[in-house]
């Protein structure tokens, strides 16, 4: 009997333990991935508080995987997979294929979604099972270290921006500069944007620029950020990647006429928008869900295109506890990734 390892946690609250596990083999419809990366999301977090509905314990998170194929279930050969394949599996983890999302094309809001650590063991594991549909093609130009955050970190900021109606030389700003925001100014600077990075501190400048921002503005300082937007003509789009609603809603005085508001940070807390600043200028506000297979397929394959990366810290499955928890804190710098021998 072969085995693989797991971090898993047992049980609600409890830490991350390495234990074996018997190999699975994949179903009809399914391919088992040998993992070689996956990143440690925020939204991991709704899996190991069972802050969503139908978690169940033991919970094995992680949405940012990336590996190879090492088996295929029946039925798969007509995808065009084969065994050796470099495959992604982002928080898009295959869809239901009948609800009416789904009926309509609209596979990433599926009333069904499966998400990696959620409907299925996510990838802090040496193995996982996952539906053909999941899949997205790695291309050669990037490491499965560097791939991993882009199927929901990357697709996320990179379908937020290409899919708002910003256009190249329109001034796009990026609130946050974390794991989310460093990836989306990357993206914002790569689709011809002015590009304004917002975060807090004077010291994020130097890194903001090292990131390609053609403006940074810092929120901590007596002018208001929407002013700031302002001053530079207002912002066509403001991609929201922080988890703070008050920082997001700050940011709504800076748009410009129909200019829209793309929330891809999560806060419980209600953003402060009044109507009046949507009314007067015909603002939108949109929030954005992350991305199917195919579009982390092209994130992916415009990055390598691009030489985007994102800035990563790997550690062992041995460490996935203290990675965890690093990430917790926000002392992560910006994706931590679990790697596998």
């Amino acid at each position: 009997m072969s085995t693989y390892r797991v971090a898993q946690v047992a049980a609600l609250g409890g830490p991350f333990e390495i234990v074996e596990r018997e190999v699975p083999r994949p179903g009809p419809g399914h391919v088992r991935i040998a993992v070689e990366a996956c990143g440690i999301c925020h939204s991991d977090t709704f899996f190991v508080t069972a802050a969503l509905p139908g978690v169940t314990f033991p919970v094995v998170p992680g949405h940012e995987i990336a590996g190879r194929i090492e088996e295929l279930g029946e039925g798969i050969e007509d995808w065009g997979w084969r065994i050796g394949d470099r495959v992604g599996v982002g928080w898009f983890g295959g869809s239901c294929g009948h609800c009416k999302p789904c009926r309509q094309g609209d596979f990433i809001v599926c009333e069904n979604l499966k998400v990696p650590g959620w409907t299925y063991d996510g990838g802090f594991g040496q193995q996982v099972i996952a539906p053909v549909d999941a899949l997205a093609r790695i291309p050669d130009g990037l490491t499965s270290a560097d791939a991993a955050p882009l199927g929901c970190a990357g697709v996320t900021t990179f379908n937020g921006l290409r899919r708002s109606p910003a256009e190249p030389g329109d001034l796009v700003a990026v609130v946050g500069l974390g794991g989310l925001g460093h990836l989306g100014v990357k993206y914002a600077v790569a689709m011809g944007f002015e590009t304004v990075a917002i975060a807090r501190g004077a010291e994020k400048a130097d890194f903001a620029k090292q990131l390609g921002a053609h403006h940074y503005v810092d929120s901590t300082t007596e002018t208001p950020v929407a002013e700031a937007l302002q001053s530079l003509g207002g912002a066509k789009v403001v991609l929201a990647t922080a988890g703070n609603s008050r920082a997001i809603s700050a940011a709504v005085d800076g748009l410009g006429p129909r200019g829209e508001l793309v929330v891809i940070g999560i806060d419980p807390e209600p953003l402060g928008i009044s109507p009046l600043q949507l009314l007067t200028a015909a603002r939108e506000i949109r929030g954005h869900p992350s991305g199917t297979a195919q579009d982390v397929q092209d994130t992916m394959e415009f990055s390598a295109l691009h030489g985007i990366r994102p800035t990563i810290e790997t550690v062992p499955l041995d460490q996935a506890d203290e990675a965890y928890q690093k990430m917790l804190t926000g002392a992560a710098r910006f994706r931590m990734v679990l790697t596998y021998d």
